[in-house]
């Protein structure tokens, strides 16, 4: 039951999307989201710093702060939480990763989808990921994907491709399983904008914020 309501009301936002393209040139689309997205930014206190900035920290952002680090080429904005146990990627690496995940919209300032609840427990989003030369490409094992799950919906199928943005913090966190009680995965908090987005986003024209883990799987 829990499962159909959420599907519900996914396909009532879908309604309420569709409406607006309707009626929205893609230029207003865009300027709509830059909004939604300095909105977030103001409304959460952040401060945006830049990628010189950031390579000037050895790659880290200021959780105290609030800092997130704004790539330019991408729209990206990434908060890296902790980097977490392990070693990064390296060049020519195919690795198994498994996340976990809240996506909001923010457009609509709304929970979409998760897998960090009790009743999505059992279900991970599994990605095989590769590094070619700090170029990272990825696909859904769709047989353990949420994300793939919560949007079948729209698509009749859970062939959903990996959101480019949820590859950003690869080049900079490590990819590790825990061996200790005092190891921890790799977590960060990021926007992405439409161009960068899961499949609904990009043909929306909404950015999402997401709160992520990264574990290497077996």
């Amino acid at each position: 039951m829990k499962r159909l309501s959420f599907v519900f009301i996914i396909l009532a936002g879908v309604i309420l999307f569709a409406s607006c393209n309707d009626t929205e040139t893609y230029a207003e689309q865009k300027e709509r989201e830059r909004n939604a997205i300095n909105a977030f930014i103001v409304k959460k206190g952040i401060n945006v710093i830049s990628e010189e900035e950031f390579v000037k920290k050895d790659s880290t952002t200021d959780v105290s702060r609030n800092e997130f680090v704004l790539f330019e080429n991408t729209g990206v904005y990434m908060q890296i939480v902790r980097k977490g146990c392990g070693k990064k990627m390296e060049s020519g690496e195919t690795a198994t990763v498994l996340c976990r995940f809240n996506e909001y919209n923010l457009l609509t300032d709304s929970l979409m989808a998760t897998n960090n609840n009790l009743y999505y427990s059992a279900i991970v989003d599994k990605m095989q990921v590769v590094n070619n030369s700090g170029t990272f490409t990825a696909s859904f094992d769709t047989g353990s994907s949420a994300l793939c799950l919560y949007y079948s919906a729209y698509y009749g199928s859970t062939k959903l491709a990996v959101p480019s943005g949820w590859l950003v913090p690869l080049r900079y966190i490590n990819l590790g399983r825990p061996q200790s009680a005092t190891d921890e995965i790799a977590k960060v908090n990021i926007i992405v904008p439409h161009s960068q987005g899961q499949q609904y986003a990009t043909s929306n024209v909404y950015p999402c914020y997401y709160e992520m883990t990264y574990e290497r799987g077996r």
